[in-house]
């Protein structure tokens, strides 16, 4: 069956880092496209970057071009957030998800919050 563990998330003062892993098994990982999507309290779910499956395209969100870099590993099967100074408004949940035509899967999520 398709698994997520999702990790990194925690407390970051603003200006700080995170790093987000998402491992993924149970499916052919290198024939998907990777995301990672977020959602604030009282806010609808947005992507925030992508990722093509050998890592030929990436994309970003206006909102953290320059400062967030994705990127995958084909052999660990992990997809990757990179975070760099950070703003109390990346506070959200933040899920990976695999994509493949209609088929898509869903992690559990990790929260980050960014706080003083």
């Amino acid at each position: 069956q398709v698994q997520f563990v999702e990790s990194g998330g925690g407390l970051v003062q603003p200006g700080g880092s995170l790093r987000l892993s998402c491992a993924a098994s149970g499916f052919t990982f290198n024939t998907y496209v990777m995301q990672w999507h977020r959602q604030a309290p009282g806010k609808e779910r947005e992507l925030v970057a992508g990722i093509g499956t050998f890592s030929t395209s990436t994309f970003y969100v206006d909102s953290v071009k320059g400062r967030f870099t994705i990127s995958r590993d084909n052999a660990k099967s992990t997809v990757y957030l990179q975070m760099n100074s950070l703003k109390p408004e990346d506070t959200a949940v933040y899920y990976c998800a695999a994509l493949r035509g209609s088929i898509s899967f869903w992690g559990q999520g990790t929260q980050v919050t960014v706080s003083s």
